[in-house]
This record gives C-alpha cells, structure tokens and sequence, in this order.
C-alpha cells in the first residue's frame, strides 16, 4: 500500500512538472499575452459578437472565409494568366525559329546569285 502512495505521488509530481513546463513555453511564447489580449478586447466589446470563435480568429489576424475564397478566385485567375502566358511565350518561340530558318534560307538564296 504504500509502494501505491509513493508512485501516485510521484506520478502527481509528474503531471504537475509537466504543467508547469508548459505553461511556461506558453508564456514565452507570447500566447498567454496575446489570449489575454483578445479575451480583453472581447470582454470589451459593447454588444458581444454572435460567434466568439469568429471574433477571436479575425482578432488574431485568421482570414476569413470570403478573405479564402476570393484569394482561391484570384489564384485560379492568375494561374490561367499563368498557362495562357507560357502559351504565348511557346507561340512566339516557335514564330522566331521560323524567321530564323526563312533569314537563313533568304541568305542561302542570296548567296547562290
């Protein structure tokens, strides 16, 4: 019974070192500041917002989903300026090398008189 006490006890000891370590990386690195902050401007508010978790993540900077969908929009958009780009590019490579090869046979011809 008392080998049970020891190791409950150490097993407490444990768990509580365990939380003291991460409460302390939280505070280093600035989450528990920065909870306070957005708890504060919350509590703050004069009419609280309908969705907490929605005000907490545009306190925090968290796009919003009309900020995703209008960034997916304009990378489909510029992927597609992207694909008809190449396109052009691959048009005009094939455009020089085909005035490159007439010049060169407008030479040829001009050489042979």
């Amino acid at each position: 019974k008392n080998k049970f006490k020891t190791r409950q006890a150490m097993t407490m000891q444990t768990t509580e070192a365990k939380k003291e370590e991460f409460r302390k990386y939280l505070e280093r690195s600035g989450v528990i500041d920065q909870l306070t902050r957005v708890l504060v401007g919350l509590y703050e508010q004069p009419e609280k917002p309908a969705n907490a978790i929605d005000f907490i993540k545009k306190f925090l900077g968290a796009p919003s989903d009309s900020d995703v969908d209008s960034l997916r929009d304009e990378n489909d958009k510029l992927k597609d300026n992207i694909k008809e780009l190449e396109k052009k590019i691959s048009d005009l490579q094939n455009e020089l090398e085909i005035a490159k090869a007439n010049q060169q046979a407008q030479l040829v011809v001009l050489a042979l008189y």
